[in-house]
């Protein structure tokens, strides 16, 4: 057993690791984080132009999530000529392809505002080769965030965050991950971002991103969500784990789950710069727990791949 790293993982190349996914690679037989890599190296010229203008990063392990290597960025998601800015993958293999629903800005703005937001759908059959597929029609022209689970009578629904209706949750529903009908909107209890939903313990779990912590919200059918407290917004005692965690994603290890968020560096020169960790998730009766200065020895994630259950 080997002591997990804390922070899991740094990008070598602009230090700006964020909004992590972690997926399976079924060729490589290791697992990948896909993240967005912020250039937090860039010159400061007192905008947010660091924040655009991003790739999507990715570094793979094959010892079960103890290790990662920086791989590269992802190539062939333009659809125009230009440099423009992606965010936040969402990647969901359907055992033969790869989706992956991404966030797209135009261009590299320099201000948040009034530059709009589009999540693409791309595919692939290796998590190397992509191809455009469509841009998704959704509730405004300010949408990012995207995330996608199956639901229990077929079909899929995607999550994802309406920057037009006050940051809220939306949903829209697909029956082949290509087609999606907007549902309306399905969390108004907060501003917030980044929405992950998982199944553990025989419950629903969404988290999402209120900027002081992920708010825990529960659910039996996926329909109706009952917010509950908050969970890594306590700082850490490990290395540049002192802020709250970001943007997370949630892989299901069997009875138990890991959260891979994103932090903030701690201390001076910290500033722009980021760091992916990895947090044990548990259901307690109907809490969901996470310590996350619980020290983890890996494998983390399953060197087989993905946990199935029958």
């Amino acid at each position: 057993m080997t002591e997990v790293p804390r922070p899991l993982y740094r990008d070598p190349m602009h230090d700006g690791a964020t909004d992590p996914t972690v997926i399976w690679n079924r060729a490589e037989r290791a697992w990948w984080l896909v993240y967005t890599s912020r250039r937090a190296t860039a010159p400061d010229r007192r905008d947010v132009g660091w924040v655009h203008g991003t790739d999507l990063g990715v570094a793979s392990s094959a010892d079960g999530g103890v290790t990662w290597l920086y791989r590269g960025t992802i190539d062939g998601l333009g659809t125009e000529w230009g440099r423009h800015t992606y965010w936040a993958p969402e990647i969901v293999d359907d055992g033969s392809t790869y989706h992956m629903y991404v966030s797209v800005i135009r261009g590299v703005p320099g201000a948040w505002h009034p530059h709009e937001r589009h999540i693409r759908h791309y595919t692939s059959p290796d998590l190397v080769r992509w191809t455009y597929r469509s841009t998704l029609a959704l509730s405004s022209p300010y949408v990012i965030d995207a995330c996608v689970a199956a639901l229990p009578g077929g079909g899929y629904r995607l999550w994802y965050k309406d920057e037009a209706d006050d940051s809220h949750t939306w949903a829209a529903d697909s029956p082949d991950l290509y087609t999606w009908q907007v549902k309306g909107p399905a969390v108004t209890i907060s501003a917030h971002e980044g929405p992950n939903v998982f199944a553990l313990g025989g419950r629903h779990w969404m988290i999402v991103d209120e900027w002081h912590g992920q708010r825990v919200l529960r659910s039996d059918d996926l329909e109706t969500w009952q917010p509950l407290g908050l969970i890594l917004d306590e700082p850490g005692s490990g290395e540049h784990d002192g802020g709250c965690g970001h943007h997370a994603d949630v892989v299901v290890t069997g009875e138990e789950a890991l959260a891979f968020y994103f932090t903030h560096l701690d201390g001076p020169g910290g500033g722009r710069r980021s760091a992916v960790h990895a947090a044990r998730l548990r259901v307690r009766g109907d809490e969901l727990t996470c310590d996350r200065d619980e020290k983890l020895t890996g494998p983390i994630l399953p060197v087989e791949g993905p946990v199935t259950h029958p």
